[in-house]
């Protein structure tokens, strides 16, 4: 526990970006018509893969005594690669909407 606050002393300032990217990111996704919703976040999810390698690299670099870095470090991992695969699987379900369907033989 002692970790965590030291963290997030030191860290202040970061955090607050975060806490302020969160909700300019979700008024920005609000204000996105519905009909292009889908397309736009499934593109931006599988930009997600750059968050999945920079995990990675944090948890290659982190001591092995800093839980606090290896605990997020997974989070992340895991998360990213959530994200991009449902990235993935939405354009792949969008894309095979406009795909046309094969005649019927009567």
């Amino acid at each position: 526990m002692e970790q965590l606050l030291a963290f997030t002393y030191e860290h202040m300032e970061m955090i607050y970006i975060v806490i302020l990217s969160i909700i300019l990111g979700i008024q920005v996704i609000e204000s996105v018509p519905t009909v292009l919703h889908t397309p736009l976040m499934s593109g931006a999810n599988a930009i997600h893969g750059v968050v999945v390698v920079g995990a990675i690299i944090v948890m290659g670099s982190a001591a092995p005594d800093n839980y606090v870095a290896l605990i997020l470090g997974f989070l992340a991992v895991v998360l990213g690669t959530v994200n991009v695969v449902g990235g993935f699987v939405v354009t792949d379900r969008m894309l095979d909407m406009f795909k046309k369907k094969p005649a019927k033989k009567d």
